[in-house]
């Protein structure tokens, strides 16, 4: 048998990781979580601690941080002992930088940053990962693999575009919801109910991405099968394509995000 995984917070991501691996066959594993969810505790397989003073310090696989920013910071130091025993150190904690994790664990502490986001409940995430130089390539396979269980994965060539990743993936699912509200709403101004104008905007980004997902084809293209010449979708581009359209509100709003993102880790 493998050496278990340990995972230090089981929230919504901590519990969707779980589920990822118990599908995947990746087990066992020891979850500490002082609050475990229903869900969590209804899980079979993981082992669940609400301490970490009761975990062993020694034969972990890999330590997967899962905690929100600012309790990583205050809970950094007790991870020491774990870390100086070699364990590989996967944090997913946004703007907690490997210098302040390798200022608490140590400098040859093994650090992956990584970077999932919430599709990753349904099997859907996508996870953008970054290695210290002082991780090996043993600590990068492994961190694959165990983010590929939620998803797909991406490496990183540098920290600083973990920030950049976080603006796009990591923020990225809520700007969706954004548009399917802001479908919705424009839907009803329009004149359609609004139970039937939010079906019609789930739906149609749901299955939309979906498509996107299958076809291989670049979403310029994709679009212009939507976009019949001198059709309704070529007016609706008019407004969505324009100078100060869509594109640019979408990318001052990921410099927004980038830029607090790179604020949070300085701080």
């Amino acid at each position: 048998m493998s050496a278990p995984i340990l995972l230090i917070g089981a929230g919504k991501m901590g519990t969707a990781l779980i589920k990822g691996w118990i599908k995947a066959g990746l087990g066992p594993i020891t979850a500490v979580e002082p609050h475990p969810s229903p869900l969590l505790r209804k899980l079979e397989g993981p082992m669940l601690a609400t301490d970490l003073k009761r975990v062993s310090h020694d034969g972990w696989r890999a330590c997967v941080v899962a905690l929100k920013p600012q309790v990583l910071r205050a809970e950094a130091a007790h991870l020491k002992a774990i870390a100086d025993k070699g364990t590989p150190m996967i944090s997913i904690a946004a703007g907690t930088s490997v210098k302040f994790m390798a200022k608490h664990w140590g400098a040859q502490a093994r650090i992956v940053r990584a970077m999932p986001n919430t599709p990753g409940a349904v099997d859907r995430g996508i996870t953008a990962l970054y290695a210290a130089p002082t991780a090996t390539a043993h600590d990068r396979t492994l961190a694959t693999s165990l983010l590929s269980a939620i998803g797909k994965t991406v490496w990183l060539k540098s920290e600083a575009q973990i920030d950049a990743a976080t603006a796009v993936s990591g923020s990225g699912p809520a700007y969706v919801y954004a548009l399917v509200e802001a479908l919705a709403a424009a839907g009803v101004a329009a004149g359609l109910p609004h139970e039937t104008s939010m079906s019609l905007a789930r739906a149609t980004v749901a299955g939309t991405g979906a498509l996107l997902d299958a076809d291989p084809r670049e979403p310029s293209e994709l679009r212009r099968d939507v976009a019949t010449p001198g059709g309704t979708t070529e007016a609706a581009f008019k407004i969505l394509l324009a100078e100060d359209g869509l594109e640019a509100l979408m990318t001052r709003a990921v410099a927004a995000a980038k830029a607090r993102a790179e604020e949070l880790t300085r701080s």
